[in-house]
């Protein structure tokens, strides 16, 4: 017996030998290395909502400029960035090849309220991170259902509850004509009005009419609305929609005091289309600044955006709010991996994204911040009213914080 565990012993020391190193090897969780975080997205490059393509492409330029200088905590980012076309079926094709092929850590800003809809039951089954998705749908802020969902911007419902607050106090005989995307994004924001004129909206709203992104026009839509008598128009449409909106508006000579919700109040992707004449007196919101705004030209952080879009991303329109809204949005994602230290599980992501106090992305207007906990899923909850003047937005009026 001696005999043999002495010819065994020499194989036993070096089998631990060889297992010493694979011990001690770091395990990280899918999408992350010593050098990398993998993360995904998708975008509409393509179909009906491709202008906010460009928040994709800007979020990449921003992502480089932070590789440029080291990464985050030593790592670089690596962003897959796929086109969904603004199809909820192609949406899940590519989300699914994110996370079970090219194993990313996180599903960072995918754009839409219908595509994120298709796809948030599957990513909080899976326990991916579907953070800080680009759309202010109210839905996405139910941490006790969906843990791992979380946005970003106001949320719609907020947006419409302080339109209707204004036009209550100005406007109180308003007639209320309502244009809106039929899914969840348009019945969001008619809610939120419907919610914040309370008892009177029966009697304010004169006449609701919706569209499908597959349409090629809203004209008749529009001219339904002039039709109805009503003297203010809400206007619940994406970037394609918007700029024809604003521009049938103009040429049937129909002139109620417009509300265009903020997704579709870029200067550079909706209203130079539509045309700045036909624009001038529209009514939205802001929470972020305005590229065209010259109160901001000789703002430090408006400066060094400017500086960035010549450098990463020399193609982009400056005039386009698309890309602060992405560069601001890159800067909160970036803050969270640098919170999570080496500490990079998909748990502690959601964990830093819901702790955030008081960060102030360089882009947002003063006195807005973003603030979550574990029990608030809405980073930002703040907005200010503008009005469009034929060139650029006024802000008017006080930064207004309204209750989800």
């Amino acid at each position: 017996m001696r005999t043999n565990q002495l010819l065994w012993a020499p194989a036993l020391l070096l089998s631990l030998a060889l297992a010493q190193p694979a011990a001690a090897q770091k395990k990280y969780p899918p999408g992350v290395t010593d050098s990398e975080i993998k993360i995904g997205q998708t975008m509409p490059y393509s179909g009906p909502a491709s202008a906010y393509g460009t928040i994709g492409k800007a979020q990449a330029a921003y992502i480089a400029m932070v590789n440029d200088h080291g990464g985050v905590n030593g790592r670089k980012i690596n962003l897959i960035s796929l086109d969904d076309g603004y199809s909820p079926p192609k949406t899940v094709e590519q989300t699914r090849r994110l996370v079970e092929q090219e194993g990313v850590l996180l599903d960072f800003s995918p754009l839409g309220t219908p595509t994120n809809t298709a796809i948030q039951k599957y990513l909080n089954a899976k326990k991916v991170p579907q953070l800080f998705v680009a759309t202010g749908a109210t839905k996405w802020g139910d941490p006790e259902h969906f843990h791992w969902t979380m946005g970003w911007q106001p949320t719609y419902q907020t947006e419409g509850r302080i339109y209707a607050k204004y036009i209550i106090d100005k406007m109180p005989k308003a007639k209320i004509g309502i244009l809106y995307q039929n899914d969840d994004y348009g019945k969001d924001y008619v809610k939120g009005l419907k919610d914040g004129l309370g008892g009177k909206a029966a009697k304010m709203i004169v006449s609701e009419v919706s569209y499908e992104t597959t349409d090629t026009t809203i004209d008749s839509q529009i001219v339904s609305l002039q039709g109805s008598g009503a003297d203010v128009f809400f206007d619940v449409t994406t970037p394609k929609f918007a700029a024809q909106a604003i521009r049938k508006t103009h040429e049937i000579g129909w002139k109620p005091t417009h509300f265009l919700n903020s997704v579709s109040n870029s200067v550079g992707a909706v209203l130079k289309p539509a045309g700045l004449d036909a624009s001038t007196g529209l009514i939205s919101v802001e929470y972020e600044k305005d590229p065209t705004d010259p109160n901001w030209q000789n703002d430090a952080a408006y400066k060094d955006w400017l500086a960035w879009m010549d450098k990463y991303y020399p193609d982009g329109d400056k005039n386009d709010t698309f890309n602060v809204f992405g560069y601001n949005e890159a800067a909160t994602l970036v803050q969270v991996l640098k919170l999570c230290g080496d500490n990079l599980t998909r748990e502690n992501v959601m964990k830093q994204a819901a702790n955030l106090k008081n960060f102030a992305p360089p882009m947002l207007l003063p006195g807005i911040r973003v603030n979550t906990s574990p029990t608030n899923y809405y980073p930002i909850q703040q907005e200010q009213l503008a009005k469009f003047n034929g060139k650029t937005w006024e802000l008017f009026g006080n930064v207004l914080a309204m209750n989800q």
